[in-house]
């Protein structure tokens, strides 16, 4: 008997959700009937796991993302906030490579989005990028909001300021530069979580 678990409907179309994007881009179509015809499932479960292709959308960008990304240690109070915030955002600069890798995922995401007809379907792929990323910073937000660091009226607002500030960071990745950018990230990184989290404590 096989005692290893078998992955759920659930996860099942994730996976397959995730397949289509590999395969056809990030702003390929994920069609109920291809995707459950991938996964194996009837349309109605998948309508039942995922009742919008946004709900699928959003959770396999979620999931991508979380497979590229260095796990997230917000919650690791042994370290000062500041510390912690920026690491976080380290690992969403990080996602974007260095040298080539850089140069090669600002250059399909121009592909993706920018020069391609501006479709429906090309919004709501950037979109769901966009809304991950800035879900991400401001959940990290609200946790050192919970701890006292920062104020949490303006979580929003900070959010995007850190989010905008971070896709300067891996524009600048790509753009031919000194070699070493690691030390003047993390500067810049420091003063925009500086803006951030010290004037509230």
């Amino acid at each position: 008997m096989n005692d290893e678990k078998l992955p759920t409907t659930r996860e099942r179309i994730l996976a397959a959700a995730a397949a289509i994007l590999a395969e056809d881009g990030l702003a390929a179509r994920l069609s109920v009937r291809a995707v459950a015809a991938r996964a194996g499932v009837s349309t109605g479960s998948l309508r039942h796991h995922f009742p919008t292709q946004r709900d699928l959308r959003d959770e396999v960008t979620h999931r991508i993302f979380d497979w590229v990304a260095r796990s997230s240690r917000i919650d690791d109070t042994s370290r000062p906030a500041r510390d912690r915030l920026v690491e976080c955002l380290g690992g969403i600069l990080a996602a974007a490579g260095t040298g080539p890798h850089a140069r090669e995922a600002l250059a399909t995401a121009v592909r993706t989005f920018v020069t391609t007809e501006q479709t429906e379907q090309v919004r709501e792929s950037y979109l769901a990028i966009e809304r991950d990323t800035h879900n991400r910073v401001e959940s990290w937000l609200a946790s050192l909001a919970e701890e006292g660091a920062l104020a949490g009226n303006d979580i929003p607002r900070s959010a995007r300021f850190l989010s905008t500030v971070v896709n300067g960071l891996a524009f600048e990745r790509a753009m031919p530069a000194q070699d070493a950018l690691t030390e003047r990230e993390r500067e810049t990184l420091h003063v925009a979580v500086d803006a951030v989290v010290r004037t509230h404590t």
